[in-house]
């Protein structure tokens, strides 16, 4: 699943296509991709434009001229991608925004993701602080609140909004903090050199545009380059960067978990 580098990047890569540019013309392949239900898309988009993309977690939220917003996420497959109106629509295309300058396309086969409208409503409050604005300070006062481990805690939207089991794994990896120990029992060196890490791995990997390890690409199409760097991810058995030790695999929560057991002690 897309997590915020790889959200990141199609904002950056969408934002100076879109803004203030008209919609001409909006079609709706699969209205189940809508929500709410009652939300006629091509009818609210009808003359509109766009005067700010922007990102909060894992959406991708579009502001139009009117104040009204909705959102897209990209759940597992989904791509967010801008195109001539004249190539040919890939298989799984649910809604194309034609523009004077081309189309914007959302494509998803496995359909875990889709668009949110959200008027003029507020932020969702269910969703936590921003990783890369949080400070120390919060971030240990959400931690103490949780016996969970460290690895689940962090993959809570309500607790840390836009981390993913990627950023997650690779950030406990740089702060050397086993996934599996408690969060309320973290000490306070171990949760601002946590901080710290999240910050800089997430930096890294906006830098590099993100991971592609499947279906993701930025919005011009092109994928990402963080995979090359990843540490632990999806490197079982392959040896620690820093150790030399074999990368170890669990299954935390439904969710694979990469660590180096001796970089990142549990005690």
């Amino acid at each position: 699943m897309p997590e915020l580098p790889e959200v990141q990047t199609v904002v950056s890569t969408l934002l100076p296509r879109l803004i203030r540019q008209p919609i001409t013309a909006v079609t709706l392949y699969r209205a189940d991709i809508v929500t709410p239900i009652d939300a006629n898309l091509p009818v609210l988009l009808r003359k509109r434009s766009f005067v700010d993309v922007t990102r909060r977690a894992k959406r991708i939220v579009l502001t139009l001229d009117d104040g009204n917003r909705f959102y897209i996420h990209l759940g597992m497959s989904g791509r967010l991608t801008f195109a001539s109106a004249a190539d040919p629509l890939a298989p799984h295309t649910h809604l194309t925004i034609d523009l004077p300058t081309g189309q914007l396309r959302f494509v998803d086969p496995r359909r875990f993701g889709g668009v949110w409208w959200m008027g003029h409503d507020a932020d969702d409050p269910t969703l936590g602080p921003e990783p890369l604005t949080l400070s120390s300070e919060e971030f240990a006062g959400r931690l103490k609140k949780t016996r969970r481990a460290i690895k689940s805690a962090l993959l809570d939207q309500s607790l840390i909004a836009g981390l993913g089991n990627i950023y997650v794994d690779e950030s406990l990896f740089a702060a050397s903090i086993h996934p599996l120990k408690r969060s309320h029992r973290l000490k306070p060196s171990q949760v601002d050199c946590l901080n710290l890490a999240i910050k800089q791995v997430l930096t890294r990997a906006i830098e590099a545009k993100g991971s592609s390890l499947r279906d993701y690409v930025d919005a011009d199409g092109n994928r990402g380059s963080f995979q090359k760097l990843h540490n632990v991810y999806d490197r079982a058995e392959k040896p620690c960067v820093t150790c030399k030790s074999p990368i170890q695999r669990i299954v935390l929560g439904g969710r694979s978990t990469h660590f180096c057991r001796r970089c990142q002690k549990r005690t």
